[in-house]
């Protein structure tokens, strides 16, 4: 019997603000100020006393919505768990990195994207707790995962949560009105690779429904390929490399092609005109189309979106989003934090994570779990997404990520953005993105 997924996810990166999270409700505003604290005294480390464990993350995580914590509090009823979330992870990590610089303010478990995983390694590994000192076993983890989680020198700082792996989404109305074939298994066979997807935009283009873009935006196109390398933006070497890299000179390229051709939409992904041409039904394909991202195409589409959107293999499956769970030095209670974490990602509760909010497992083991592997999706015609992701994810590479990764990609998208909106040639907006990078983030 096949699971079926019932909610919806959140979003990532920098311009997922509320309305990009945009899943069930009303997030707090800002991390609490404070250390944690105990419900009475100083609630000591063990025994009866119930000791409050504050867990911080962005969007709309997902683990409270999961019904995670209230098992855990059920399972271990000393321990009272306590939730502060920050909409946009941009203002997150703002406030995390300053907050570990200063060793104050610090919640007892925080939770890191994977664009900002790097950073915290190889910068400030020293304000996390090392979990190979409690003997934390991690090794259901996919390597690749912890290798990310893992300083220069050894200390082990993140425990894997979600990962992203990626496939092309589009709308089954839109392609039969285009004379294209509508079932999941042709459309993979279409999109044999990158150049034959925009081949056949150019035919969606020409006998599609008027007034529908072929593709969601240049940067998603962009973000598709550029992310199937081990290389991107950073060398081997760990050196920022990206005016060098394969992978950004081919996704530059492909993704200019497909703007110049008038295939964007030319919106910038998060932003609310591009949810509401989401929810108009105003483009036909998201080339990278993470599992999270089903959840968040159901919330924005609605009613009208079921049972015409689908999802396809990528010609080039990658990784899209993900995150980690740290305990930091500064926090009062670290054996109950570390406790927390590793049950939080433990293989049983990533699978429930999946089944419950359509963020796919980081652990290997819990890919395995049945109840992942048969996973359906409703709202995307039945599509089985436990097998579509779970293929892509194989084939995830090891990514060299640094520092600036977050910021590089986001240099490259904003250039890209500039060139659909503002009639910049690509050769110009190049020029923009390494003027601009140069500045930010140049060594």
């Amino acid at each position: 019997m096949r699971k079926t997924i019932r909610t919806t996810h959140r979003s990532r990166g920098r311009a997922a603000r509320a309305v990009a999270v945009g899943l069930a409700a009303t997030l707090a505003t800002a991390l609490l100020g404070a250390c944690s604290s105990d419900d009475e005294g100083d609630g000591g480390e063990g025994g009866d006393e119930q000791i409050t464990l504050r867990v911080g993350v962005f969007g709309q995580f997902g683990f409270e919505e999961a019904g995670l914590y209230e098992q855990y509090m059920e399972e271990n009823p000393n321990i009272k768990i306590e939730q502060d979330s920050i909409t946009d992870s941009g203002d997150y990590m703002t406030q995390l990195r300053t907050r570990l610089t200063q060793n104050s303010g610090l919640l007892d478990i925080q939770a890191i994207e994977v664009g900002n995983i790097a950073e915290m390694a190889n910068e400030l590994p020293d304000r996390w707790v090392d979990f190979n000192e409690y003997d934390v076993d991690a090794s259901h983890i996919m390597g690749w995962k912890n290798d990310q989680a893992t300083s220069p020198d050894g200390r082990f700082i993140g425990l894997g949560t979600d990962i992203g792996p990626t496939g092309i989404c589009y709308r089954t109305d839109y392609f039969e009105q285009a004379g294209l074939p509508t079932d999941r298994e042709s459309v993979t066979e279409l999109f044999a690779d990158w150049e034959s997807y925009l081949e056949v935009g150019e035919q969606f283009a020409a006998d599609g429904p008027e007034g529908v873009a072929y593709l969601d935006s240049a940067g998603g196109m962009f973000n598709a390929v550029v992310s199937a390398y081990e290389e991107r933006y950073y060398n081997a070497e760990g050196e920022i490399a990206y005016e060098e890299t394969e992978s950004v000179q081919t996704a530059w390229d492909l993704a200019t092609q497909a703007a110049e051709s008038g295939l964007s939409s030319g919106l910038e992904q998060f932003q609310d005109d591009w949810n509401r041409a989401m929810a108009q039904g105003d483009f036909a394909t998201m080339p990278s189309c993470p599992a999270w991202m089903l959840g968040y195409i159901q919330t924005q589409a609605g009613d009208a979106g079921e049972d015409v959107w689908d999802v396809a293999q990528s010609p080039t499956p990658s990784n899209w989003g993900g995150s980690f769970l740290g305990v930091p030095e500064a926090s009062e209670h670290k054996e109950e934090a570390v406790a927390l974490a590793q049950w939080l990602t433990a293989p049983e509760q990533q699978a429930t994570f999946f089944t419950e909010r359509a963020s796919y497992p980081s652990s290997s083991t819990a890919q395995q779990d049945p109840a992942v592997l048969n996973a359906t999706h409703p709202y995307f015609n039945d599509a089985p997404i436990g097998e579509i992701f779970s293929q892509a994810s194989a084939d995830i590479p090891s990514t060299h990520i640094g520092p600036y990764d977050q910021q590089i990609q986001d240099g490259i998208t904003e250039g890209l953005l500039a060139l659909e909106q503002n009639g910049l040639s690509p050769d110009e907006a190049w020029d923009d993105v390494v003027s601009a990078l140069d500045n930010a983030v140049g060594e």
